[in-house]
């Protein structure tokens, strides 16, 4: 199945949804490769958690009692801890999110190494090409 090449974007209601776990329409495929698959995917997954965590972290600094130093404390920790769980299972969530959209697990990992193996491929390329330039002026 080839993809579209005019990329749809959800709507902002579609988006907080599916920043939650939503499934997206299928039309919006594209858009879920992209978006897992792009090179900011991981500061995406990070911005989504962090939404997440939002509700829950505003909740403990309005509504427990206690000395405001304690609540933005407890909100700190508690929002590090879960940054720190949404980056340990960044790939798995990600993946996952694929496979809501229909694609096969593995998918993204593979599209992103891919794109890792030809970016590094250009550099080495890239390398070679000015040293040899500064052999061929140091020849002269």
């Amino acid at each position: 199945m080839t993809e579209p090449t005019v990329r749809r974007r959800p709507s902002p209601w579609q988006w907080l949804r599916y920043s939650f776990g939503a499934r997206l329409p299928a039309e919006l495929r594209a858009w879920v490769l992209h978006d897992t698959t792009s090179r900011t995917w991981w500061l995406r997954h990070v911005l989504r958690s962090l939404l997440q965590m939002s509700p829950l972290i505003a909740a403990v600094l309005i509504f427990i009692p206690g000395p405001f130093w304690i609540r933005g404390m407890s909100a700190l920790g508690g929002g590090l801890m879960g940054l720190i769980y949404a980056i340990g299972y960044m790939t798995e969530t990600t993946e996952h999110r694929l496979y809501k959209a229909g694609y096969a697990l593995g998918t993204g990992e593979a599209i992103r190494e891919e794109r890792s193996r030809r970016e590094r491929t250009q550099a080495t390329a890239l390398r070679r090409e000015k040293i040899a330039a500064r052999a061929a002026r140091r020849s002269r």
